[in-house]
């Protein structure tokens, strides 16, 4: 099984292939240049691996949460390689990306959402696949959804970001936390191969990002509501 997988989901803009096992990745930190890296961090991967797109099983990317505008280069991108190579596509959503970086058997994933908000999905390790225990949901790290028992590890920009509020959530639950985990295409595709191992795939036309959120800044009353609600500094 031979897969390609892409994320362009947040500041880093990533590829990987899977090769019978074999993995080869590129990553770079991109800022705003995910469309410029993406096309010529796949070609690169390609020629040292000698396959070209014909010669793949599938072709997998970061569907989101994530930025708005890195989830509809990476979905793009996914369908119009795969329309042109005949490949199904397997989305594969970026806080599941981060459990799986995080090699921990449980999983707080968290993404930074700016406006004092984060990305926020709970994740269990079982017969090597990732159970769902909380999905995807966007939400204020305070009023983060609440999980049983201890031993979770958090991860991710969310945890950089908002760490004190999501520790203070979660006290006495957290035995480690890895707030330098990034989603990455190498974490995509070990999740895909697996995916479409178990006939996961999908047909490039039904691929679509998962955004969770709806809007992507704050009106000016909203901000001002903010403002009024938040405690006096001294």
């Amino acid at each position: 099984m031979n897969i390609l997988a892409l994320d362009t989901s947040g500041e880093w803009c990533s590829a990987a292939l899977w090769l019978d096992g074999r993995l080869l990745s590129r990553g770079e930190h991109a800022g705003q240049r995910h469309s410029e890296l993406i096309l010529p961090m796949i070609d690169a991967l390609l020629r040292e691996s000698g396959f070209a797109l014909t010669d793949l099983t599938g072709l997998a990317f970061g569907a989101g949460p994530g930025s708005f505008t890195g989830l509809r280069i990476a979905c793009g991108v996914a369908q119009g390689l795969a329309f042109g190579a005949g490949l199904p596509v397997i989305p594969v959503g970026t806080l599941e990306a981060l459990a799986e970086a995080s090699a921990a058997p449980r999983v707080l994933a968290a993404l930074d959402a700016r406006m004092d908000e984060i990305y926020h999905a709970a994740y269990v390790r079982e017969d090597g696949q990732w159970r769902e225990v909380q999905g995807p949901s966007l939400c204020a790290p305070a009023a983060a959804p609440p999980v049983e028992g201890g031993d979770w590890t958090g991860c991710g920009s969310g945890f950089a970001v908002q760490g004190g509020a999501l520790r203070a959530r979660y006290a006495g639950q957290l035995r480690a936390v890895r707030d330098d985990l990034q989603p990455h295409a190498r974490d995509i595709v070990r999740i895909a191969a697996g995916r479409l191992a178990q006939g996961g795939g999908l047909d490039p036309a039904q691929a679509a990002p998962l955004y969770v959120r709806d809007k992507v800044a704050l009106s000016v009353a909203e901000r001002a509501a903010r403002q009024a609600l938040a405690p006096e500094r001294p």
